[in-house]
């Protein structure tokens, strides 16, 4: 695995005619999701490593965002307990509405796990059908479940009819492009139940390359009949946002990245919806609040060492987009201590905006190479 630049310019083409109207202005601004009624229309993807509790937290309180799903988890590890399942599906109060994404290939594993999730309270129950990575397909799950339609659809059946909770699937377009089956495989999962499919616009033969197609989102669109389908690709901008739902007719978007690079993208979109386009950003306290804040919710759940230590792969996607000189932005990715972070803020709150880079980028580690490496 190795890290790949994301460079995060707006498409060409929105970028050429920024378009901030809101997609559908009559709609209602909530979405139901079976009977979890969800108060935005735009939520939080699941970010292996990084949609955890506390950025789930920060980001919620700066408002605008809708459901929330954590890092998926291994349906096995769930039911047995394991420490690292447990804290991937940590919540509070706040963090909510949440849907827990499981992921796996047997019935006896992945209907308890679905089971266990309800008992606890969660508000949904997110199938992971899109992950590309051979660790997760090498055990049938991920997007391996896309080339056996008939167990994925007596696997999913089998979960809806075990709970009252809505359950939803996200996945990829296919396999590869000679084999796109997401529109089939949408129109057969509404028949049994599924309260909603994220799709996101990519097969597992790309990887994260390329760009997310709108045509194969529009066509899940087009496969159902009811149930909500929320668009996943290449958002990290309103008006990005907004030409997803408008192009493929999305009820809904799920946010992956671009909120790690923007923080209150949500905040911006619901300021969007209420008509508000003139150009915002947040204050110098607002975004050092915001560093702090989710920097002190991980301890809260850490404790300090384990927090230095995770906190640091932040400091690369927060860098531009805070106003972290370069250097500065080299010491909260290296910093062991809250003694040490509060010396990096501190010495921020002086030279914020002094960063001479002018394009946001930030990296992620990925799969690299032919995929049969991955």
């Amino acid at each position: 695995m190795s890290a790949t630049e994301i460079e995060c310019e707006p498409q060409t083409a929105i970028a050429a005619a920024p378009d901030l109207t809101p997609p559908f202005p009559e709609e209602n601004p909530g979405i139901a999701i079976g009977p979890l009624q969800i108060p935005t229309r735009y939520f939080l993807a699941p970010l292996a490593g990084y949609t955890h509790l506390a950025f789930r937290q920060v980001v919620r309180e700066r408002g605008g965002l809708g459901l929330a799903t954590t890092d998926l988890v291994q349906a096995v590890h769930l039911v047995h307990k394991h420490r690292k399942s447990i804290e991937l599906i940590a919540t509070n109060d706040v963090d909510k509405p949440l849907s827990v994404q499981i992921y796996g290939a047997k019935h006896h594993e992945m209907v308890p796990a679905a089971q266990m999730l309800e008992a606890k309270g969660y508000s949904a129950i997110d199938i992971n059908m899109g992950c590309p990575m051979a660790k997760i397909v090498g055990t049938g799950g991920g997007a391996r479940l896309m080339c056996d339609t008939d167990n994925a659809l007596q696997l999913i059946g089998s979960i809806v009819s075990s709970v009252k909770i809505p359950v939803t699937v996200k996945m990829r377009l296919g396999w590869d492009r000679d084999n796109i089956t997401a529109p089939v495989l949408a129109r057969e999962f509404e028949k049994i139940g599924v309260a909603a499919i994220t799709i996101h616009g990519r097969t597992r033969a790309q990887g994260f390359s390329g760009k997310a197609d709108l045509t194969g989102i529009k066509a899940v669109v087009e496969a159902v009949e009811n149930i909500p389908v929320v668009g996943n690709g290449d958002v990290r901008t309103v008006e990005q946002a907004f030409h997803m739902r408008r192009f493929t007719g999305c009820d809904a978007v799920a946010i992956g990245r671009g909120a790690m690079l923007d923080p209150w993208l949500y905040y911006r979109i619901d300021r969007a919806n209420r008509g508000l386009t003139d150009p915002w950003e947040p204050p110098v306290d607002e975004q050092l609040s915001f560093l702090r804040r989710h920097f002190y919710l991980m301890i809260d759940q850490h404790g300090e060492e384990r927090s230095c230590v995770e906190f640091r792969k932040f400091g690369m996607w927060y860098g531009a987009r805070l106003g972290i000189p370069e250097d500065l932005e080299k010491r909260f990715q290296n910093f062991w201590s809250i003694e040490e972070f509060e010396k990096n803020l501190a010495e921020l709150r002086v030279r914020h905006g002094t960063r001479t880079s002018p394009i946001p980028t930030a990296d992620i580690k990925v799969p690299n190479g032919p995929i049969s490496h991955w």
